[in-house]
């Protein structure tokens, strides 16, 4: 009898266990890496009907919520202030920008911040 109570348990342990090796969902894969960025100071502008701006937060799947995000129709005078001329625009730490999409792997080079290994 006593079982029919571990069993469930013991399913639901392996489940988590599972989860935990496999570092969560696909959708959040990249959250150390958009963290990182942030720590180093990179912060993105853009506007949310840009497809270009679009595709790079798409790129970093929920992840993308680290990431430090400026949405210029909505602050237009800091978007001004920083000589944003285009989205997206990365601006790094040292006052360079990075004009268009840039990808992961241009953003990692750049930074130093390391993308997780594909499975």
């Amino acid at each position: 009898m006593k079982l029919i109570y571990w069993t469930p348990l013991m399913f639901f342990a392996v489940a988590v266990g599972i989860i935990a090796l496999d570092g969560g969902s696909a959708g959040d894969k990249y959250n150390l890496f958009a963290q990182c960025l942030s720590t180093k100071g990179f912060k993105m502008y853009g506007a949310d009907w840009c497809s270009h701006c679009q595709n790079e937060k798409r790129a970093f799947g929920d992840s993308f919520k680290y990431v430090e995000y400026i949405e210029c129709p909505d602050n237009i005078e800091e978007c001004r202030a920083e000589g944003i001329n285009g989205y997206p625009t990365w601006e790094l730490p040292d006052g360079r920008k990075l004009e268009g999409e840039q990808g992961l792997e241009k953003l990692s080079q750049e930074s130093g911040c390391l993308l997780p290994a594909n499975k």
